[in-house]
């Protein structure tokens, strides 16, 4: 009887013994994944960063553009208003704004009645759900009166709770209807009684951008009181020729979508920028500076930035203070321009908006320049506490940057991030959020993430899909600098070996792509490393080069125009104040050469002179250059390899 029972016992012992084996390593197994997502999730970042501190960039290039070529300015005096100017009170009619468009007998879209009714959006998240298109009159219509009910509100709205009515604070979307409609099915619809706050960036990335926001302005137009809307970075038509959303318009609406951008501007120059909760809980798009005063922003005309890109007031360049830039890194160059001072924000209100919406909180203390995005700053925990505390707050809600969970706190608790867009670098690369904010401030915080599986995928599957994604994009970032990175691995590879030590290659991809990334960790997945440790440099470039639209034109050409394939056609499709994918040959010239000068490109010309003629292909004297920078893409190996055998199958 002993001798059985310590056998059992020894047999017990084995077999706890080998599930904390199992369970540790299960642990290790998990946490490796995990670091590789977050590794993932870091290149996407980064890379997302990276192209919006370009686009400051790119907003440079307009005020050089246009203080170095004068006959843009007597040729399109339009393209200077529209870059610096500022929406205006408008007051023609709403016939005379919009004119009469038939709605023809074959359209099988939804029918709106006006004035809506709590009916109109019902009707409307139906008829998107079945992907169908509203038509442009309708569309018109909507976003004439929801300016016209946008002018009447402060630039920061006031909302209360009360024991019976909570509400609920949703953060950036971009885009994605799936998210915000599933939000709908699990928190209910906007009505008096179930009020909301949608945070910003409802535009760009995603596929069914102008839903969202015919949904939203619905919406805000049936129940103002009880539905803020506050302004985010991507509520700027310059963004928006970079992320997307000019495009979706265009192309859902061929006839009346110029007109349709047009509006568009004006709506998301005049919407709010921030609510207030109870007098103690802001919501901002993007955070605060150590400079940021609530009672200044409540009082500047928001109107008058179009652009938060283009700062519309008349600076001198010879002004040192004014060239020096905000808090320490270069800021857009405003112009000399004609007209009344009164027309334009001032440097310091500029300021003022653009912190509140480009701005991201960091643990380090103080404020200093938002170097990752190229504007706003970074706040740490005893900005954010004297902030609060100046202004009798208690708590900071904001959006802005995308978070694995959804939300995430930070500076004690002080400060919330909420992100409603799920998946949105990849499929399960993220969870979306929104918070219900109840009486006396509590709150409740809802994650979810859409998905068109029954279940979820493993995480190991979910990792592997999101890092393949992140590398992908990585490479082509790579290949678009391949000239700059060989000449800097040559400098490091002394004897012509072909292989530099890791140190080296981590240090030259730092130099040239800048994206402060963790090379080493990422190794593995970018080139091919010996025995010794040692990195063969060129195999980062071996599955991958950039399809030449023209054979003839030397690679550093390809590469420089690949790389500057999204400014250089938001350039062009700002010149193209017609929309007709057009400019002349002419225009093309002397855009590339201050495009050349402004970006320190050197380029041979006869190299560009001869592009230039085969991009006009039926020798008309014109350019189709929405289609010519199609021509540029990143040809992956693996992709055509995994092509042709789906074909052969």
């Amino acid at each position: 009887m002993g001798c059985g029972s310590s056998i059992r016992i020894k047999k017990t012992a084995k077999t706890i013994k080998a599930a904390l084996i199992i369970q540790n390593w299960y642990r290790g197994y998990s946490a490796r994944l995990r670091t590789r997502e977050r590794y993932a999730l870091t290149v996407f970042q980064s890379i997302e960063y990276a192209d919006e501190q370009g686009q400051l960039q790119l907003s440079n290039f307009f005020s050089f553009m246009l203080e170095n070529y004068a006959g843009i300015k007597e040729k399109d005096p339009a393209i200077v208003n529209r870059l610096f100017g500022c929406s205006l009170p408008d007051e023609k009619s709403k016939l005379d704004c919009i004119g009469v468009i038939e709605i023809p007998d074959s359209y099988t879209g939804p029918r709106l009645k006006f004035p809506l009714t709590a009916d109109s959006l019902h009707v409307l998240i139906e008829a998107f759900k079945k992907q169908q298109i509203l038509h442009a009159s309708y569309v018109l219509e909507i976003l004439f009166e929801t300016k016209e009910a946008l002018m009447q509100l402060p630039n920061l709205n006031r909302i209360r709770t009360y024991p019976t009515k909570e509400i609920t604070i949703c953060g950036d979307l971009h885009g994605k209807l799936d998210d915000l409609l599933l939000i709908f099915s699990k928190n209910g619809l906007p009505s008096s009684s179930n009020p909301y706050v949608f945070n910003g960036d409802f535009v760009d990335r995603g596929k069914n951008s102008i839903e969202i926001l015919m949904i939203l302005c619905v919406g805000f137009l049936l129940y103002g009181d009880d539905l803020c809307l506050n302004r985010g970075n991507h509520e700027d038509f310059l963004m928006n020729m970079r992320y997307g959303f000019t495009k979706e318009v265009l192309s859902k609406y061929k006839v009346h979508g110029e007109k349709i951008l047009k509006f568009l501007e004006d709506v998301f120059a005049w919407l709010p920028i921030g609510t207030i909760i109870d007098e103690e809980i802001l919501i901002t798009h993007g955070g605060i500076s150590e400079s940021t005063d609530l009672v200044l922003l409540s009082n500047i005309e928001r109107n008058k930035l179009k652009s938060v890109l283009m700062p519309p007031v008349p600076l001198d360049r010879s002004n040192t203070n004014e060239a020096r830039g905000h808090k320490g890194y270069p800021q857009p160059v405003g112009i000399k321009m004609t007209g009344s001072p009164s027309q334009y924000l001032t440097k310091y209100e500029w300021e003022q908006v653009t912190d509140v919406l480009w701005s991201d909180p960091r643990e380090k203390r103080g404020c200093y320049p938002n170097t990752c995005r190229g504007g706003g700053c970074y706040f740490g925990p005893d900005v954010t506490t004297k902030f609060l505390r100046k202004h009798r707050l208690k708590l900071l809600i904001r959006s802005h940057e995308c978070k694995p969970e959804g939300y995430e706190l930070c500076h004690d608790g002080k400060v919330i991030t909420v992100f409603s867009a799920s998946n949105y670098y990849e499929e399960g690369s993220n969870r979306g959020a929104y918070i219900r904010v109840g009486f006396r401030s509590t709150l409740q915080f809802f994650q979810y993430q859409v998905t068109k599986a029954t279940c979820l995928s493993p995480l190991y599957r979910r990792v592997h899909t999101i890092e393949c994604s992140a590398i992908k994009v990585l490479k082509e970032r790579m290949i678009a600098r391949k000239t700059d990175l060989v000449n800097v691995f040559q400098l490091q590879d002394h004897d012509k070996t072909g292989k530099i030590s890791m140190g080296q290659w981590a240090f030259s991809m730092e130099t040239v792509l800048g994206l402060k990334l963790p090379w080493r960790s990422l190794s593995s997945r970018l080139v091919i490393i010996d025995q010794e440790g040692n990195v063969d440099y060129m195999s980062c470039f071996n599955d991958m080069h950039i399809q030449k639209p023209v054979k003839e034109v030397q690679s550093a050409l390809i590469e420089t125009l690949y790389r500057y394939r999204s400014d250089l056609q938001i350039i062009f499709n700002v010149i193209d104040s017609d929309h007709s994918g057009l400019i002349s040959m002419e225009e093309f010239h002397t855009m590339w050469k201050l495009f050349s000068s402004h970006y320190n490109v050197y380029i041979d010309d006869s190299q560009v002179d001869e592009l230039a003629k085969r991009m006009d292909l039926n020798k008309d004297g014109s350019i189709d250059f929405n289609e010519f920078f199609k021509a540029f893409y990143v040809v992956h190996k693996l992709d055509s390899l995994t092509k042709a055998n789906t074909e052969t199958v």
